[in-house]
This record gives structure tokens, C-alpha cells and sequence, in this order.
């Protein structure tokens, strides 16, 4: 056994149950092909809480600092996880992300860039309408209502792919596309909140 599929059950096992995760929207997840999920970001959980509720194994961009701290930098790369300069285009970032989806693989993104201090849904970055229009991955907006309260009920919604067909085809801007993702995220919140 991997250490992906290890890391998901364990993890399943101790946060399922400590915050009632609900699972809603699992039926629009494609069953094949690149997907590129862009979620919020309310806690450092949030990863490994989409890591185990996604059906397919998620290739998560991680900020570089991470891969650098004691115990991680060997665990990372172990889980699909890949680093991310924060703060400036990072070139090889976004060419491992594309890669992966070329290869039918599934992207984990938080367009935010950082976690939200309030809870609310900040702006996205550029980032995500960026794979979005250079992939012809599905982009599906996840959303995760929290709080993190231990016994609290939990909701990861996945939301219906967002079609790009006609944004790719307007070459719409990077700014544009993100803007259309975080509000697809933005509806899913304010739906199941």
C-alpha cells in the first residue's frame, strides 16, 4: 500500500468522526480525466479534509516553506504534493500542475493562496483560471463549511464542472477565469451554509 492511500484511510479514520464530515456533490466528480478541484481555504485541514473526500488521488500545490520543515519535507512528496513559490510566478509550479493534468490526474488548488483569517471567502489568484485555460481538465469548485469544531458537523460540497468550452475559445484572462471559479465556490457556500 502506498503511502496516499495509507495517509487518506488514516486520516478518514480520525476526522470523520471528530467533525461529522458530510460529503455532498461526490456523484459530480468525474470518474476520469483531468480535474483541477479549487476549493476555499478556512484551516490547515482543509488538504487532507479534500485529500480523503475526493474519490480520486489528489495531487495537492503546496507552499515551498512546507517542503522545507523537519518531518514534512519527506512526507509531501510521498502524498502528490508539490511546491509552490508563493508571491511570484512560479514557472515550474505551473508547468508540474499542467503536466498533471495532461496525464488525466486530479489538482488540488486553493485559488485564495493563504487561509481565509475570517472565514469569508477571499480573492482568488490568477493561478487557477490559469490551469483552467491552458487544460482541458474539469474544473470543479468545491467548498468547505466549517467551523473546524470537534463533533460539529463539517460539509465538503462539491460542486457541478464549471464548462470552460466557451472561456477558452473567448481567451478570456487568467484574472477573468478565477473570478468565474471563486464565484462558482462563492454559490456553493451561500447554498449549503
Amino acid at each position: 500500500m502506498n503511502l496516499y492511500a495509507f495517509g487518506k484511510g488514516l486520516v478518514k479514520i480520525l476526522l470523520t468522526p471528530l467533525y461529522r464530515v458530510e460529503i455532498i456533490g461526490k456523484e459530480n466528480f468525474p470518474a476520469d480525466g483531468g480535474v483541477l478541484i479549487c476549493s476555499n481555504h478556512i484551516d490547515n485541514l482543509d488538504p487532507p479534509v479534500v485529500g480523503m473526500t475526493a474519490p480520486r488521488p489528489v495531487h495537492f500545490m503546496a507552499k515551498e516553506e512546507l517542503f522545507n520543515a523537519p518531518v514534512l519535507k519527506s512526507i509531501l512528496p510521498n502524498v502528490n504534493a508539490f511546491p509552490v513559490k508563493r508571491g511570484m510566478s512560479d514557472r515550474e509550479a505551473l508547468r508540474k500542475g499542467l503536466s498533471l493534468l495532461k496525464e488525466e490526474k486530479v489538482v488540488g488548488l486553493f485559488p485564495e493562496g493563504t487561509r481565509s483569517k475570517t472565514g469569508e471567502l477571499g480573492k482568488g489568484l490568477a493561478g487557477a483560471g490559469f490551469f483552467a485555460l491552458r487544460s482541458n481538465a474539469y474544473i470543479v469548485p468545491c467548498a468547505i463549511i466549517g467551523p473546524y469544531k470537534p463533533f460539529k458537523k463539517l460539509k465538503v460540497v462539491y460542486g457541478k464542472p464549471i464548462d470552460f468550452t466557451s472561456l477558452r475559445e473567448r481567451r478570456v484572462s487568467a484574472d477573468e477565469a478565477t473570478e468565474i471559479i471563486m464565484e462558482s465556490i462563492k454559490h456553493l457556500i451561500s447554498q449549503y451554509k
